[in-house]
């Protein structure tokens, strides 16, 4: 399969003649493209692309005449929950009533409601739901995402949405990694016998899911009142023995250490991070370990947002993701995402259009296959309704310009 795109108004996030993993500090403000340009796709592999004063002649399969339109990189998403059973609506009620997030879970909601009703459902349906949900957000853009497990919260929950999510893997066409989050919450039946609910995950889930390969990260929710520093570090260092690199939820509500034990066990990213200041700053320098932003789970939740700036001017870089879950962001929309980084982190469009591209795919190890426009890439490309600007899809907000996400051509 051939296929070639011409007029292309702005090809975005080019890469020439660097080999780039991420981008950093100012670095990130920065985002090469060509003017006029034209493109072509063979096999699924990014073959070609230049100027359109320099089109060669080719044959395809198919022609796209992109004029007054551009392409992109697909969106890479890298922290979700897509995989779930139910809404939470009635306690976004609550929350406006004035209840806060840690009274809701307090009172049996919030992940243990999701566990309640995940457990409940026949594995057949969860998939079906799961891939509706998906299916959802690569229309608006979306070539490849992280899912994460933790609303099982038992050895069968637990291994059925692994289940689930190799089986998106083999179906949905875009690349999908899966993170093991049994240290999402202490489920009730554990919650006065922690060690005992953290002993079954390393002695009998962690093996499991090991052994039948169904996970390619180690998630822990690192937060005061859920899985603190000594019981995170157990957690880690049981992933690692069996080859599961770390992603931490860090630092959501307190300043919990969750960042410091990310860069200690060499996670690949530490995500949420509203509560970031020069030690968690400091604690990254220096690091492999990619700050991952979570701004729709803040203004969902009505909390304060990440400092985005603070992160980006000491040089370090930033990545954006969803959190798409059923009870702090019901939401996959990564262009509004980009609305709200940019009106409320401060974030420039060419910021954040790298932070959900190549950051994106850096904090899932994609930075190879995705995340820019490069010789070789898979071709996962956006291609944008008529659009006068790039900042035009932040500016835009709550409207999906994204006419067409290309895969597998």
């Amino acid at each position: 399969m051939r296929l070639f795109i011409k007029n292309i108004k702005l090809l975005h996030n080019i890469e020439i003649s660097t080999s780039i993993r991420k981008v950093s500090g100012k670095e990130m403000a920065i985002l090469p493209c060509i003017e006029n340009a034209w493109l072509v796709v063979e096999d699924g592999r990014i073959h070609s692309f230049g100027e359109m004063a320099a089109m060669p002649e080719t044959d395809a399969d198919e022609i796209i005449d992109a004029t007054g339109k551009m392409v992109l990189p697909a969106w890479c998403d890298s922290h979700t929950h897509i995989v779930f059973a139910a809404p939470r609506d009635g306690e976004f009620v609550d929350r406006i009533k004035g209840l806060s997030y840690e009274e809701v879970a307090r009172r049996g909601g919030g992940i243990l409601n999701s566990a309640r009703r995940l457990n409940e459902m026949d594995e057949a349906e969860l998939y079906d739901q799961s891939l509706a949900r998906l299916h959802k957000v690569m229309a608006q853009g979306t070539g490849a995402i992280e899912i994460k497990s933790g609303y099982g919260l038992c050895l069968e929950g637990e291994l059925k949405m692994l289940r689930v999510i190799r089986k998106l893997k083999e179906n949905a066409g875009i690349p999908i990694k899966a993170s093991f989050l049994a240290a999402h919450a202490y489920p009730v039946e554990y919650k006065h016998d922690k060690e005992g609910y953290i002993k079954l995950i390393i002695e009998k889930i962690l093996p499991i899911v090991a052994g039948e390969g169904l996970a390619d990260y180690m998630d822990v929710f690192c937060e005061q009142g859920f899985f603190e520093v000594p019981e995170t570090e157990r957690i880690l260092e049981a992933g690692w023995k069996y080859g599961l690199k770390p992603k931490i939820h860090a630092n959501q509500l307190h300043h919990s250490g969750g960042v410091e034990v990310g860069v200690k066990y060499k996670a690949l990213s530490v995500d949420h991070l509203e509560c970031v200041g020069e030690a968690e700053i400091e604690s990254l320098k220096g690091s492999n370990t990619m700050p991952v932003l979570l701004p729709g789970a803040a203004f969902f939740l009505g909390m304060h947002y990440q400092p985005a700036r603070k992160i980006i001017d000491a040089g370090l870089p930033v990545c954006l993701a969803t959190d798409y879950n059923p009870g702090s962001c019901p939401s996959g929309n990564v262009p509004l995402l980009l609305s709200i980084a940019c009106t409320q982190l401060r974030m420039t469009p060419e910021e954040a259009v790298n932070a959900v591209t190549i950051n994106g795919a850096a904090a899932m190890e994609l930075e190879h296959e995705m995340g820019t426009i490069k010789v070789g890439k898979r071709a996962n490309l956006i291609l944008t309704k008529k659009i006068p600007s790039l900042a035009y899809i932040p500016y835009d907000y709550g409207n999906n310009n994204v006419e067409r996400l290309i895969i597998n051509c």
